[in-house]
């Protein structure tokens, strides 16, 4: 894959924070690894080269790249509870309140899971690169990277309900919902295309513009509830812009390679990949408020309401923090 995103994919993974020790039981102390204070309790994803993560309320599911599969992992103890396969070099996964989602980039389609067992309910094709999917509350929204564009679905039967009108020189990569929108980084298409992100609005797929960031390669992208915060993987930033008109409202140094973000309901989490750590930064002002040790390369993250969850990219492993 030629994006620097799934380039990055090959060789990072997700996030950390405080220091939380998992629950061990008898069944899971064999893949469970400890490490030291500020660090994270560290879990199997049973595939190789994690990338993608979603909470479906009471696990978390990690695709796993290069195996071609998706796993499911109990929150509260760290257990693998299933290791399931779906379609060529997954991506993004997302829960859609029913089902888990997962993005097959190589194979251009959709995949769809029961959370209960992992039994696959359907393969869609929608073509394209599939890499980000997130849910609206009743759609899915797909970003396709090689054909450059915005895919909204119908849960329901995978159809296909409409197609964004994606500017030529912005190629989809990440994805996030703000509640009305629907907003995007740009990878590299075109000149242009580098260093913005887009918004979409999810009600009839109007494209709402094309914003900067402060850096050129725009790929982790996240809500806060109130604003749209986008990492730029080569400036070692993150970028704060304001949801009604994509105002750069604050730009904040942070480790290198930052390729993960998750809001915790608080704070904004950061995963850089090639500092191996995550940082926690408050929202009012981008402040670091810590700084936390991964023992390997991150990717993407996700908040179960307790605990950050971030996939180690680079050890077939995910952290709970």
């Amino acid at each position: 894959m030629k994006s620097t995103l799934l380039k990055l994919v090959l060789v990072c993974a997700a996030l950390a924070s405080t220091c939380v020790m998992a629950q061990v039981n008898p069944g899971t102390a064999a893949l469970l690894h400890w490490y030291g204070a500020d660090q994270a309790a560290v879990f199997s994803t049973g595939g190789l080269v994690p990338f993608g993560i979603a909470f479906d309320g009471q696990n978390v599911w990690v695709t796993n790249n290069i195996s071609q599969s998706v796993s499911k992992i109990r929150t509260y103890d760290g257990a693998l509870l299933g290791t399931f396969h779906v379609g060529n070099q997954p991506a993004g996964v997302a829960f859609d309140g029913a089902h888990i989602w997962v993005a097959n980039t190589n194979g251009g389609s959709l995949t769809k899971l029961s959370p209960t067992d992992g039994t696959v309910l359907g393969t869609f094709n929608i073509g394209g690169a599939p890499i980000g999917i997130t849910f609206d509350g009743t759609s899915l929204w797909v970003a396709t990277e090689i054909t450059q564009g915005l895919v909204k679905v119908r849960p329901s039967d995978g159809s296909v309900l409409l197609t964004a009108n994606v500017p030529a020189t912005c190629s989809p990569g990440l994805i996030a919902f703000d509640g009305a929108n629907v907003w995007f980084t740009c990878g590299s298409a075109g000149a242009t295309g580098s260093g913005n992100v887009g918004k979409v609005r999810v009600s009839d797929g109007a494209y709402l513009g094309t914003f900067p960031i402060s850096g050129t390669s725009p790929q982790p992208i996240a809500f806060d509830g109130s604003a749209i915060w986008v990492g730029d993987v080569a400036g070692s930033t993150v970028t704060k812009l304001r949801v009604s008109d994509g105002s750069i409202l604050g730009t904040y140094t942070v480790g290198s390679g930052p390729i993960g973000l998750v809001f915790d309901g608080t704070n904004m989490w950061v995963a850089n990949a090639s500092s191996n750590n995550m940082q926690k930064l408050r929202i009012s002002d981008g402040k670091i408020l810590g700084t936390f040790t991964l023992p390997g390369s991150p990717a993407n993250a996700a908040f179960d309401g307790t605990f950050i969850w971030v996939t180690i990219n680079s050890k077939g492993e995910v952290a709970k923090l």
